[in-house]
Order: C-alpha cells, then structure tokens, then sequence
C-alpha cells in the first residue's frame, strides 16, 4: 500500500504542476486586457493622438484637390480666376514658357476651374482669339468636362446617356486639341490631353503609338505623358498588366534621375495588384522599386509640380514594406494635400489617407519608439 501510495503521488505532480500554470494562463487572460481591445485602441483614438503627436493634420483639414502645396503666384492667379480675372492666369501660363512639366500642370488647374464655370475663359478667348494659351486651357477644359459627364464608376454602373455625352463631348475637345497643337507646334500638352481622349474613344494601339511619338519628340521624359499612356496600356482600358508594366520599366530605365519617372512602375503595380496582404508589395522586386524612387526623389528639382505625387506613393509603400520611420519622412513632406494615388480612388480620400498614416505612426512607435518630429 505504501509503495502504491508513493506511485500514485509521484504521478500526481505532473497533473497539478499543469493544473496550476493552466490557472494562471486563466487568471492572466481574465485580467488582462485582450489583444482585441489594444488593436481597437490603436486603430481608433489611440491612432490619431499618435499622429498627432509629430503635428500631422487630421483628416478635416486635408486638401482634397491638389498633391501638394501650390507655387505663391499659382495659387494667387487660380484665385483671380474665380473672381473673374483671367489676366494674371494667361500671363503666368505666358510665363511659364517652355516649362512643359508646368505647363501641363497649371493649365489641367486652370481647366479644372473652366469645367464648372468658364465666363473667365469666353471672355479671354474673346480678347486673344487665336491664344495658344487660351486654346490649350479650353482643350482641357472640354476633355474635363467629358470625364465629368461620365462620372468615376465602372462601365457597368455609367448609363448609355452619359456614354453617348462622353464621347461626343470629346469629339468636340479633339477638335479643340487639334487647334491648341497648331497654334503652338512645339508644346507636347495638347498631345498629351488627347491621351485622354484616346483612352475615352479606344484608340487602337497603332494611333497611340503614333500619338506617342508626337509627345516623345517633344518632351521625351514628360511625367504627366507618362501617367496618361500608362493608364492606356493598363488591363482596365486599352492594355494589359504586361503591357502596363513593360512600359513603366522601359520608361523608368530611360529617364534621367530627378525626372521622377521611377513613380510609374510602382504606379503599374498598384493599377494590377489584387492581393489581400502586403506580401506582393515586399518582395525584393518592389523593394528596389522603392529605393530606386527615393534616389529619383532626392535628385528632383524641389520645385517639380509632380514631386509630392510620388511621394504620397512612396509614403504608402514604405509603410506596407514596415519602413515605418522612411515612409513617415514622406508622410510629413505632402501632409495636408491627398489628390494622388493611392488615395485619389477612394470616395474618403482623406480619410483613407489618415488612416494608413496614422497605422504607420502607431507602427513607428511601437518599433522606434516616438517618431522623430
């Protein structure tokens, strides 16, 4: 019996050993907090006090138009505009000269104004009638206006009559296209408004290729050309993912450094990336992109109106790639402007765009510690 006694108590002790540390497993579960509560601190009020901390803006104060701050005398002539006074717009465009990049840029802004309101525009083409400046913004302006009677959603969900507005409206903006390119031979933007008009009216490949050829001999490394034939040779217009991303490498290649055309294979993968994780934007693939754009960056002209475009990109793939303190550095430089990709598609721009900065400061503070400001 004693024998049998001390076997049955040396067998006990494994049981109670385990029956103690699966109460403490237990005590410790039902007293501390779960992980689910911490993620939903972080994720809510625990995210917006981290970001702002490092004096980041919330989302009610993100512009929800531009990329990034405008140039003093761009703003102050869009606002002349919409007071009426076109004069100090025509003679900044005037100006601007041979600046292809800002030429394209701040005539699209001064079409943008022209596509709800344009008395300023009748009454500048009245006075210059044969204005290549004028002519070009009234071009934009009708490719605008098209996209606009179209509206932003999928085919499936746009109406025949809107179909049958976009594309007669930009038959009228090819013609109008037609005369901004004659009046000014050298300037590649008409040909690179009419890039839209291609993607609207299904151009064959061979007429955008010869359209292609127009803008390349005249600005050969030109990003906003760029951004509108990529969109063409994506799956969802006139191309494919092979396609699209063949043309952003050969792009990317080619292109001195500053001419910040590393942002189009990147551009290329998010038009084409439908995964549910961050793995497909990891790999040592896309991680070369991104240091290739960071360099591309750093040796652009600070003043290039298409800077902060790639920089909200960089921002937003530095964080799925854990570059937490990288991608808070390009966070600060555009913060408060959210008109690029990739935010630009969603419906909440802002709040999409506070969203993964805000996760990004959290992140950065749980592995830094406090983000430098």
């Amino acid at each position: 019996m004693t024998i049998l006694l001390w076997i049955l108590g040396i067998l006990a002790v494994p049981v109670l050993l385990f029956g103690l540390w699966l109460a403490g497993v237990f005590l410790k579960e039902f007293f501390s907090p779960s992980p689910d509560d911490d993620d939903d601190a972080d994720d809510g009020v625990g995210a917006a006090q981290a970001a702002a901390a490092p004096g980041l803006l919330p989302s009610d104060r993100q512009d929800t138009a531009y990329a990034g701050p405008l140039p003093d005398d761009w703003r102050a002539a869009l606002d002349a505009v919409r007071a009426d006074d076109w004069r100090p717009a025509a003679d900044l465009l005037a100006a601007i000269g041979r600046d292809w990049e800002g030429r394209a840029a701040f005539s699209y802004a001064l079409s943008q104004l022209a596509v709800r309101e344009d008395d300023w525009l009748l009454a500048w083409e009245a006075e210059r009638a044969d204005d290549p400046d004028a002519a070009l913004v009234r071009a934009r302006s009708t490719v605008g206006l098209a996209w606009e009677i179209r509206g932003a959603r999928r085919a499936t969900y746009t109406t025949g009559e809107q179909f049958e507005g976009f594309h007669r409206t930009l038959r009228t903006a090819r013609e109008q296209v037609a005369r901004a390119a004659a009046l000014h031979p050298d300037d590649p933007t008409p040909y690179i408004a009419e890039t839209w008009i291609a993607l609207g009216l299904g151009y064959p490949n061979s007429a955008m290729d010869k359209l292609w050829s127009e803008i390349t001999a005249r600005a050969p490394h030109h990003f906003e050309a760029h951004f509108a034939a990529l969109q063409y040779w994506c799956a969802k217009w006139s191309g494919s993912e092979r396609l699209a991303t063949a043309f952003a490498e050969r792009a990317a290649a080619q292109a001195p450094p500053g001419s910040l055309l590393t942002a189009f294979p990147l551009i290329a993968h998010f038009e084409h990336d439908e995964s549910a994780d961050t793995e497909a934007d990891s790999t040592p693939e896309m991680i070369a992109r991104v240091d290739a754009a960071l360099v591309d960056a750093a040796a652009a002209d600070p003043a290039h109106p298409r800077l902060p475009e790639l920089r909200h990109l960089l921002a937003f793939y530095l964080s799925l790639q854990g570059r937490e303190e990288a991608a808070l550095e390009q966070f600060r430089l555009v913060d408060g402007h959210v008109n690029a990709l990739p935010w630009r598609y969603r419906v909440d721009r802002a709040g999409y765009y506070c969203q993964v900065r805000d996760a990004t400061v959290v992140a950065a503070r749980a592995t830094h510690g406090t983000p430098p400001a």
